[in-house]
């Protein structure tokens, strides 16, 4: 079974991705290079099915005008921390 990363790690990944609004305009073309590697890191943080379908959904969320504000890391996280305790969840 794969460790989770902790909150902190997913907080300030979210952090980074909202960082390309402090530069209106150019910040988008930021967004064009954060988006493999977000998505790279989202693989690597959580592996397996999750990491996979959550890699291609945060790369397509970066990339994509005006979706940046999705804490994709975040909720990943409470989805991996609470899925043992909600059997909807389980894989």
């Amino acid at each position: 079974m794969k460790k989770q990363p902790n909150l902190f790690f997913c907080l300030l990944m979210d952090l980074l991705g909202y960082a390309t609004y402090i530069i209106p305009v150019i910040g988008e073309w930021g967004d064009i290079v954060w988006a493999p590697i977000s998505a790279y890191l989202f693989y690597r943080a959580f592996g397996g099915g999750l990491g996979i379908i959550g890699g291609v959904v945060n790369f397509i969320e970066e990339l994509l005008p005006g979706l940046d504000f999705i804490p994709s890391f975040t909720i990943a996280w409470f989805w991996q921390y609470n899925k043992d305790s909600q059997p909807l969840l389980k894989n």
